[in-house]
């Protein structure tokens, strides 16, 4: 594959041609890595920029040790944000790059090479696309209002008044999820999300022009024809395009493409915005708070169960991948359980060190009695979306690790119990995560936090714990909680629930969704202050509440000792 890029890059007298992760709807995850199948580099972020002698894979802070360990022989690794590739490219007096105006910004090109540089629109198609067939199993289908709490007619009047306000005759929606959200429909287009692939064009007279594969509409194309909604596919983008009236076209800046923009910038004038529904959608209803309630108290069973069995089997039998399947099966004995909304981590000793860690053949390792086990797994279910991590202990380890695993625990903490009302937005919330490691010089290179959807994306903002997050946390919003600490080639430390804003606009607080046990062995109650101790009693107490009614007898004894 390098090769041909090689090839691709000469015979169009370029420097270098630059390949993302993403696919044209740039969600996280689609169907097919590219750079897997360039670099051999499986995490689900990252960027590479090939040049005639050298070969560059840019990744974030969460996946360096990886993309050393899989892509290193052949590629320089870099970490973003500290290096980019204007960077690689200064001593250049001059340079052409080609890239896929269908996979990038115009924000994001700026970003990697600034805004002097000459970036060469060429599309080469690394998948070779198959003719998608059409079958029941991947149709798209539609939920009830009474699912969503709030129909698809009301949440288009709603988006009608912000751009109506905001003088706008046109929303270009780029994004899937958002979509999806709007129409209260949900498809198999993903292989860990109920998301399926359409884009959409909304006016101001409330009209809806829906962009994708229409066949994949077969039983719900009747159902939306009552909402003003217009059927085409995606090539007649342009066409359609080139009949809507008015002046003024929103683009989202995190998804519309450089081909998209430039088709709509030939007509309209652009205003650039985050698309509104990421807003809205980001502020859960009462009904979609309660039907997340009920379906982490599903998961929660699911994962205490497993951590039950984990540590009550022979260690010595078991792998990573074993155990994967495992926790999978836990998950499937409820009937509402779908599919994974990621590929499980399940990182046994260094491997845990590895932030976003998949196991395979050649990765897989047996669990060992003296490893901690790093475990971060999450669900799809009727209805809603969970993800939760914990770090298990099988034997007595050293005060260090304990002491580790105690201050990432003051972080979790800090976050869950925080006055949101003070502390307003991610950035200070994150601050406020990291402070006891910090302390003791010690940090880890990840957010603390990120959005979660409903029954949609288990990544989604616009809201996270994060340094550069500065959204304004709102009630009905859900974050994850997930500070760590890893130790290269050693260990890795992570506690992860799914938390949402609770209570009233005076006094807003978190509430916890995920109800698993903490690891009581690693926690050293030295370091902990009363409020912390408090607040795991608490925890301990409202998780077998919750939980004991589905567990068998010995599963109950065994929770109610953490108590």
């Amino acid at each position: 594959m390098i090769n041909k890029i090689k090839n691709l890059i000469i015979s169009n007298n370029l420097d270098g041609y630059i390949i993302p992760k993403n696919d044209e709807f740039f969600t996280e995850y689609s169907k097919t890595n590219k750079l897997n199948m360039v670099a051999k580099f499986t995490g689900s972020a990252g960027f590479i920029l090939i040049l005639k002698k050298t070969n560059h894979l840019f990744v974030d802070g969460r996946y360096t040790i990886q993309a050393k360990q899989q892509s290193g022989r052949r590629f320089n690794i870099h970490e973003i944000p500290y290096v980019w590739p204007k960077d690689i490219l200064k001593n250049y007096i001059r340079y052409n790059i080609g890239f896929d105006p269908k996979l990038f910004t115009k924000d994001t090109l700026n970003l990697y090479f600034g805004s002097s540089n000459n970036l060469i629109p060429i599309n080469y198609d690394l998948i070779k696309n198959k003719i998608e067939i059409i079958n029941k199993n991947n149709l798209v289908y539609s939920i009830k209002s009474s699912i969503a709490g709030e129909s698809s007619y009301n949440k288009i009047k709603r988006l009608n008044k912000i751009i109506k306000n905001e003088k706008i005759d046109n929303l270009f929606i780029s994004s899937n999820e958002n979509v999806c959200w709007l129409l209260n429909i949900r498809g198999k287009d993903l292989p860990n999300s109920p998301v399926a692939n359409f884009q959409a064009i909304f006016n101001k007279r409330n009209e809806l022009f829906l962009f994708g594969n229409i066949k994949k509409l077969k039983n719900i194309k009747r159902k939306l024809l009552n909402k003003k909604i217009f059927f085409f596919e995606k090539d007649k983008f342009f066409q359609i395009l080139n009949s809507l009236k008015g002046k003024f076209f929103c683009i989202d800046n995190k998804t519309c493409s450089v081909f998209n923009e430039n088709l709509i910038i030939s007509k309209f004038v652009i205003k650039k915005r985050n698309d509104p529904i990421y807003d809205l959608k980001s502020i859960k209803n009462k009904t979609e708070i309660k039907n997340m309630i009920d379906v982490h108290i599903k998961d929660g069973v699911a994962v205490t169960k497993f951590i039950y069995w984990v540590k009550n089997s022979n260690i010595d039998k078991l792998d990573e991948i074993k155990i994967e399947k495992k926790l999978e099966n836990f998950r499937k004995q409820n009937k509402s359980f779908l599919f994974p909304s990621f590929d499980t981590i399940a990182g046994s000793g260094p491997n845990g060190a590895i932030i976003h860690y998949r196991s395979n053949k050649k990765t897989n390792r047996k669990l060992n009695k003296k490893h901690l086990l790093l475990l971060d797994s999450g669900g799809q279910y009727r209805w809603g979306t969970t993800d939760v991590t914990r770090t298990i202990s099988f034997n007595k380890q050293s005060k260090k690790i304990k002491e580790l695993y105690t201050r990432v625990l003051k972080g979790h903490i800090a976050v869950v119990t925080s006055k949101v009302n003070i502390i307003q937005n991610g950035h200070n919330l994150d601050k406020l995560a990291r402070r006891s490691l910090n302390s003791i010089n010690l940090n880890y290179k990840h957010g603390t936090g990120h959005g979660v959807g409903f029954f949609l994306n288990v990544h989604e903002g616009p809201q996270s714990i994060s340094k550069n997050n500065f959204v304004k946390l709102q009630r009905g919003m859900i974050i994850s909680n997930e500070p760590g600490f890893y130790l290269e080639n050693k260990f890795g430390i992570r506690i992860e629930n799914l938390i949402y804003l609770n209570g009233n606009i005076k006094n807003l607080c978190f509430s916890n969704l995920t109800f698993v046990p903490l690891e009581k062995d690693l926690i050293d109650e030295n370091l902990l202050t009363k409020l912390e101790k408090d607040y795991i009693f608490n925890y301990h107490l409202e998780t077998y509440s919750k939980l004991s009614p589905y567990l068998n007898n010995k599963e109950k004894k065994w929770l109610a000792k953490l108590i």
